[in-house]
């Protein structure tokens, strides 16, 4: 039974009877509970897909391969929101087909079929073959967990189902997930992979899926006096992920022994905002600083209450920390404040964020989470003043590889599923959970976050190369497309021939020029016999039949049209497509001059290939929007912000001569855009196009932060 693609909507309840309304309350908890895990299984598959496809096409072994794959990755990433919601459809349906009334007219959804018939390919001969070995792997594994749910089933609706009937056995679920991949244009290579990877993310965790579903039915007591399986899970998925070893950082430097020189430097420019952190009472008793160790303690408590990236609360340190300092002023009866040097750190960090935070690169979306780093950012440099000036210090450094990878993202929706974005949430949630006060934890994210990013970018780095290879083939055709044009407007322009061989030379046999041109080049023996060919046919039109030549034309017409139809069968056309042309022909060839086919002057030029236009002509070769193009570099990032769209985000990687046609891809390595030189002039000039700086973001805000500081000594 199928149900149009929908799940049963609550709506129709309301009009007609629904078989969910006969299922227990009960069951339908479960169907819940059941999908809610599915549903993560499903979302980690497609997750890994794409880094398994990816691996795979970096190993391929030709080029048929590694297209084979990198297809398939982009139909995956286009097609799974749908094969997730075809699945769950799926179950949800078979569960409804549980509350269908009678046993004799229970409708099940298809189990799958693991007879090979007769006749069938060699392809379907190899899925099922390994839809066998699954299901003998979840049976051996699970099978006594799997017989208690469909035991207890029985037992809740009062009918007799076998393990291929229950919505969650192994069965029916292979068979949601191939009716879901259905729509995914992949070949047989792609579809065992995708059934391993389900195997491996959704089968695996069967005894878990089963377990939950059993404790519900026991819990109403449905077969409560069955033994419980113990489970194997330990731990949950989290138990496949390993950290990656390799990309490891160097081992980082001894500290820095002008640390302090250099801290104090900054010490002197920082003196014009000092007081600005102090408990909130009246003058009394002399101030008493806290120690450095009592400031740390207090930083390590409002670490903990460092509010979650989606709750809108402007958590200024600051004055938290002024608050602080009060209680405990109140609490001991003394004036408790921050020694200079320790608050020269904490203003200096505040100024930091708030350049940081006010940066254009950083993705409003990554903001939040980089607030987040304040407290563990003020900690270390508490600890060790050659944060400031040490470059490869590993908190200096991992803020500055977060911030790298921010800057290359775009906009999406439900973007809290992002792996970049979940990555870096990890690393601050990490740091927030288990950062006291030794820093070797920074060494340690930081070696964890370099090897996802090493490769993100190879992943990267490979697409990318596949994007210029492909707009390499698009240049060449082109080119190809504009000799072509070429050679057919040096015979064409100005003749009168019959229309016939115009729309001929024009729409099929320069399909053929260009073929030999691709394929062979411009000094091959096909590209010279094809322009010959061209030329003795317009010859054998143009003919009088009481010339010389035209009365032996017969002679050399056997030879002429073997030459056109070999030609033709060279590019693949289709015979019966060319049929009439040589019908005509052949009339023109015997009644030359009779009438028998439309006359006409060829006086526009032919084009086969327009390019892109540029839109910015009249702008002077000096317009400064002009000379901004011309500094672009490849490898630089820009952001383009159309109306009404959101801001896209893309690296320049290829100019393209000589058409100069800019191609841009986003982090992925994936073409988003193609422009002209007067198209991003006229960005740059509209002020929807502006170059991201990519400098490490840290420096950028030191070096602004000091000059902002000198500024502010000088007008004292």
């Amino acid at each position: 039974m199928h149900n149009d693609g929908k799940v049963v909507p609550i709506h129709k309840a309301q009009a007609t009877p629904s078989p969910l309304a006969r299922l227990p309350v009960v069951l339908l908890q479960v169907r819940d509970k059941s999908a809610q895990q599915l549903q993560q299984g499903l979302q980690e598959l497609f997750d890994n897909a794409d880094d398994t496809l990816f691996e795979m096409a970096d190993k391929a072994r030709n080029n048929i391969d590694h297209h084979i794959f990198f297809e398939a990755m982009r139909d995956l990433r286009l097609k799974r929101k749908n094969f997730e919601r075809v699945f769950m459809e799926q179950l949800f349906e078979a569960f409804a087909n549980l509350g269908q009334a009678g046993r004799g007219d229970l409708q099940l959804v298809p189990v799958v079929s693991y007879d090979t018939a007769s006749g069938t390919s060699s392809d379907d001969r190899e899925k099922t073959v390994a839809l066998e070995a699954m299901l003998v792997r979840v049976r051996h594994r699970d099978g006594l967990a799997l017989g208690q749910l469909t035991a207890r089933l029985n037992a809740l609706l009062d009918k007799h189902l076998d393990e291929r009937e229950n919505p969650l056995g192994p069965a029916l679920l292979c068979e949601f997930f191939l009716r879901a991949g259905r729509s995914l244009g992949v070949e047989i290579r792609v579809k065992l992979i995708m059934l391993k990877l389900f195997e491996k993310y959704v089968l695996s965790d069967a005894d878990y899926l089963y377990g939950e579903a059993n404790q519900l039915l026991v819990a109403t007591g449905v077969l409560p006096e069955l033994k419980a399986v113990p489970s194997r899970r330990l731990g949950g998925r989290a138990t496949r992920e390993h950290p990656r070893e390799d990309n490891v950082p160097t081992s980082d430097q001894p500290v820095d022994e002008n640390g302090q020189q250099a801290f104090a430097a900054l010490q002197e420019l920082l003196a014009a905002v000092r007081g600005s952190v102090a408990p909130t009472l009246e003058a009394s008793a002399e101030p008493q600083p806290i120690a450095t160790r009592d400031l740390l303690r207090l930083l390590s408590h409002l670490q903990q209450y460092v509010p979650e990236p989606d709750v809108e609360d402007d958590f200024d340190l600051r004055n938290q920390l002024e608050q602080l300092l009060t209680r405990v002023s109140v609490k001991s009866g003394k004036s408790r404040v921050v020694e200079d040097a320790d608050e020269d750190v904490i203003n200096l960090i505040a100024l930091l964020f708030e350049f940081m935070l006010n940066d254009h690169g950083v993705p409003d979306a990554f903001k939040a989470l980089i607030a987040r780093l304040q407290i563990p950012l003020l900690k270390v440099a508490v600890l060790d003043k050659s944060f400031f000036s040490r470059p490869s210090h590993p908190a200096r450094r991992l803020l500055n590889e977060i911030a790298a990878m921010a800057m290359t993202w775009n906009p999406c929706d439900e973007y809290q599923r992002d792996s970049l974005y979940v990555r870096i949430e990890q690393v601050v949630q990490r740091l927030l959970n288990e950062f006291v006060e030794d820093p070797a934890i920074f060494t340690q994210l930081l070696t964890e976050f370099c090897a996802f990013t090493a490769n993100e970018r190879r992943r990267s780095e490979l697409i990318e190369q596949h994007t210029r290879d492909a707009e390499a083939g698009h240049l060449r055709t082109e080119e190809a497309r504009q000799r072509v044009a070429d050679v057919l407007n040096r015979r064409l322009l100005g003749k009168v021939l019959p229309r016939a061989v115009v729309q001929f030379l024009q729409q099929a046999w320069s399909q053929v020029l260009l073929l030999a041109s691709l394929k062979h080049g411009e000094e091959s023996v096909q590209w010279q016999a094809g322009l010959r060919t061209m030329d003795e046919l317009i010859w054998s039109v143009s003919l009088q039949q009481d010339t010389e030549a035209g009365r032996h034309l017969l002679e050399q017409l056997p030879g002429l049209l073997k030459a056109l139809r070999d030609g033709l069968t060279s590019a693949a056309f289709d015979p019966f497509s060319t049929r009439e042309f040589f019908v005509r022909l052949q009339a023109l060839h015997i009644q030359p001059g009779e009438g028998v086919e439309t006359l006409v002057e060829v006086s526009q030029p032919f084009v086969l290939s327009p390019g892109l236009p540029d839109t910015a002509e009249d702008l002077p070769l000096d317009d400064p929007a002009r000379l901004k193009v011309q500094q672009l570099r490849v490898g630089g990032w820009v952001e383009f912000q159309a109306l009404e769209e959101p801001p896209l985000r893309c690296k320049l990687t290829a100019i393209m001569a000589p058409s100069n046609r800019y191609i841009f891809v986003n982090r992925m390595g994936l073409k988003v855009l193609e422009k002209s030189v007067g198209q991003l002039a006229l960005a740059f000039k509209r002020g929807t196009l502006r170059l991201l700086d990519d400098g490490l973001l840290f420096d950028r805000a030191l070096a602004a932060v000091t000059n902002t500081l000198r500024q502010l000594n000088r007008g004292k």
